[in-house]
């Protein structure tokens, strides 16, 4: 491991003067000290964002919805029974997250901005594209966990669970940097990896992300989250689906869908969201829905399986949200 130094931040604002020149922030480092052990990941100087105030914890605030702190620890938010009478999707998309132990210490913007689990890009050995390398190794490699849809310079799929369920309600998140605040929408925090683009997140150098926030409208959606995994439990998902609507007598209205698992980023086709809008749901319909979601959907050769998978995923959500 390359030798770094160790600031303690003492406020937001120290923090983001201290994220300068090679230096990353860290908090519960379940995924950084990893990369760093790996030699992925070489910072010069780690901050430790722990001991802010006023990014832990969540609230609902009347007519503007809930807020979520990034120094959140998910496990906070999984065991909350208030939390989970009004955001129910959280404590589903975080039960199978991972151990509890890993939980506890994950914050909620360490899980929304964790790298990918590919193999060839988490190893020294292999110089993948997204390191700066001039090929991904999974094209036509080991590709059983990869992306069937929405790939260009990178196979590597999305891996946070959270994400797809917070999008599916139109959460968005603040950073805060060097340049000031800004407030952009969570799907517009993932990027796909494509020509000079070799990057997963669209975060800056020096910012760090401060909040969540799911608006006070989407929290009148129902919404429901599935995950399949090759083991039963504690493991990333080979597909997830978010689903969240308006539902009123059978019929879906401002519908969400959105797909983990399945590409570089947590996936999303509006126009098989439209399909579903103001109709009945039945499973032709959901079938439908979930045919447009894949409809460009290009396997490699050890992957084909998602398809099937995601679109039955796909169904099962949509039809959860009928009860």
């Amino acid at each position: 491991m390359r030798p770094f130094s160790y600031a303690r931040a003492s406020s937001l604002a120290d923090a983001i003067r201290l994220l300068r020149g090679g230096a990353v922030a860290i908090a519960g480092g379940t995924d950084l000290l990893g990369l760093m052990k790996d030699g992925i990941a070489e910072p010069a100087r780690l901050v430790d964002l722990t001991g802010l105030d006023g990014l832990r914890g969540w609230r609902r605030e009347r007519g503007v919805g809930l807020r979520i702190g990034a120094l959140t620890p998910l496990v906070d938010l999984e065991n909350s029974d208030q939390l989970a009478r009004l955001f129910p999707i959280a404590r589903q998309a975080l039960a199978g997250a991972a151990t509890v132990q890993l939980r506890t210490m994950g914050t909620v913007g360490g899980n929304l901005l964790q790298r990918n689990r590919c193999w060839y890009f988490r190893s020294e050995a292999f110089p993948c594209w997204l390191k700066g390398g001039t090929r991904c190794f999974a094209f036509d490699g080991d590709n059983r966990y990869h992306a069937i849809v929405g790939a260009e310079g990178c196979n590597a799929v999305a891996p946070s669970d959270l994400a797809p369920a917070l999008i599916a309600y139109d959460a968005t998140v603040t950073l805060r940097g060097p340049r000031g605040s800004r407030t952009i929408p969570l799907a517009d925090l993932y990027v796909r990896p494509s020509g000079r683009e070799r990057r997963e997140h669209s975060i800056r150098s020096g910012e760090v992300l401060t909040e969540v926030l799911v608006p006070h409208g989407a929290l009148q959606r129902s919404g429901a989250f599935l995950k399949a995994m090759d083991r039963k439990a504690w493991s990333f998902a080979l597909v997830s689906v978010a689903a969240a609507a308006r539902v009123r007598e059978g019929k879906l209205r401002d519908v969400r869908i959105v797909v983990g698992g399945v590409a570089p980023v947590p996936w999303r086709v509006a126009e098989a969201e439209r399909t579903l809008d103001g109709r009945p749901l039945d499973d032709a319909a959901a079938a439908r829905a979930a045919d447009l979601l894949f409809a460009d959907a290009l396997p490699l050769k050890d992957n084909a399986y998602k398809i099937p998978l995601a679109k039955e995923l796909v169904r099962r959500a949509l039809r959860a949200l009928c009860g």
